[in-house]
């Protein structure tokens, strides 16, 4: 018979219990973890997340940048177009001279020079006697060497008359056919004819300006004009 091991009186054997590691079983040394290497699939989970964060950064970077640009930008003072000044100029340079102030009557309104030329004429004010208003006027020089005046307001009315010496004109725009220049009223279109007289304030006056055309009530309110050398005077209106 083989020997067999006697125990040992003085070491005796523990007993085995279930579900507990005897002495040698926990002597024995864990297995160590696998070396971790590049690669592993927590740190390519990690890659993805850092590439996000850093373009987040740059987005909020170059909207900043942005943001910064267009304030700057629009804080500054624009510089004006090259062609809207040479325009603004262009303007300017052709603008009207603004018109001497006219004469006032009763009183000196014109010289005989300035009206030495048949149909030649001259604008003046003259103050109405009754109202103290500075109404518009004219005098013209007529065929014979007469000077006749007549205020630019209508009888009766406040449309201003004209006194039109472009004779296509007059048969253009009101299909009147005259050989010497016409007064116009723009407002109901009547012609007046400086030549000829027609009905004036009183029964038996006689007015130049008598109506060719249209449904004027009757001709300009006359002035009277005298002569003092080389002065033409506005005397009165009728």
């Amino acid at each position: 018979m083989p020997d067999e091991k006697k125990p040992d009186p003085f070491k005796p054997q523990a007993p085995s219990i279930p579900g507990v590691l005897s002495n040698k079983e926990k002597a024995k040394p864990e297995p160590p973890p696998p070396p971790e290497f590049p690669g592993t699939p927590e740190k390519e989970s990690a890659t993805p997340r850092i590439w996000i964060a850093l373009a987040g950064v740059a987005a909020v970077v170059i909207v900043a940048g942005l943001l910064y640009w267009s304030r700057s930008s629009s804080s500054k003072p624009k510089e004006p177009d090259a062609g809207a000044t040479v325009a603004a100029a262009t303007v300017v340079a052709e603008a009207p001279k603004p018109n001497r102030s006219l004469p006032v009557g009763p009183g000196p309104v014109a010289t005989t020079e300035e009206l030495a030329k048949t149909w030649s004429s001259k604008r003046f004010l003259f103050r109405d006697p009754v109202t103290s208003e500075a109404v518009p006027a004219l005098v013209v020089r007529l065929p014979r060497g007469e000077y006749w005046g007549f205020s630019l307001r209508e009888p009766f009315g406040t449309c201003e008359l004209e006194y039109v010496t472009d004779l296509q004109r007059l048969q253009t725009e009101y299909r009147f056919r005259a050989d010497h220049p016409m007064v116009i009223n723009p407002c109901n279109r009547s012609v007046y004819d400086l030549l000829r007289y027609g009905g004036g304030s009183g029964n038996d006056a006689l007015v130049r300006g008598v109506i060719v055309q249209g449904t004027g009530i009757r001709p300009p309110m006359a002035i009277e004009i005298r002569t003092e050398d080389t002065k033409v005077l506005a005397v009165r209106m009728e």
